[in-house]
């Protein structure tokens, strides 16, 4: 175990109790500009609470090729009005390279693939100048993110990964959007319960999981950029 492990496997102790405020002043203390906030600018939440302990942090978007017009609309305006910079980052090829080598969508026939491509690979580029990533993952998004650390290990990536708001509840991100009045995507408001790409996403159902309109019909549930 090296030291940068070390120190994500003690923070996540002792962080765990902490507001998400805490820990991204912990993480900016800890990584200064060596560490970045991810956002599929479904919402501008954690861009906005890491913006109040770092003015013109660093925010990654992946823009996929696939994204619904809403979405690259919220990266826009969170660009617009907010202290950070956001750097988009792109896969190798585009859409239509992409289908010349593959075939057309991809994301029907081998949606793994086209995550990788599209997703994967591309934040992996966008990550190497880091130390640390922030995210924006819940433990009540999905079984499967239940044990979400505040603070963990990418084993992967060989970086720190914070999740500052895995503890919160849909309620609490609700509150912290109103009370700040922070930029969420319209499609939250259309029936859009966790937004991803155009051709994979769809409105989700009352009573379905908040993930349960990504890859619609498959047992896919992730893209592969959180294990």
């Amino acid at each position: 175990m090296n030291a940068l492990e070390r120190l994500a496997r003690h923070a996540g102790q002792e962080l765990e109790e902490a507001s998400p405020i805490e820990v991204l002043r912990w993480t900016a203390d800890t990584f200064g500009r060596r560490f970045c906030v991810t956002s599929s600018m479904e919402d501008a939440v954690v861009a906005h609470l890491a913006s109040r302990v770092m003015k013109g942090v660093d925010v990654v978007f992946l823009d996929t090729g696939y994204h619904f017009e809403e979405t690259i609309g919220t990266r826009d305006a969170v660009e617009a009005v907010m202290d950070v910079n956001v750097i988009t980052l792109t896969p190798r090829q585009t859409v239509a390279e992409q289908d010349a080598e593959y075939g057309p969508k991809l994301h029907d026939r081998d949606p793994d693939l086209c995550c990788r491509l599209r997703k994967v690979e591309p934040l992996e580029a966008g990550l190497e100048r880091y130390d640390a990533w922030v995210t924006g993952l819940r433990r009540s998004d999905s079984p499967i993110r239940a044990n979400t650390p505040v603070v963990g290990w990418d084993e992967r990536r060989q970086k720190v990964k914070v999740s500052p708001i895995a503890r919160w509840t849909q309620d609490d991100v609700d509150a912290y959007v109103q009370e700040h009045g922070v930029l969420t995507n319209p499609l939250l408001m259309d029936g859009y319960a966790s937004v991803g790409c155009a051709p994979c996403t769809r409105r989700v159902l009352e009573g379905e999981d908040a993930r349960a309109g990504r890859w619609a019909g498959r047992a896919k549930t992730e893209c592969g950029l959180h294990g």
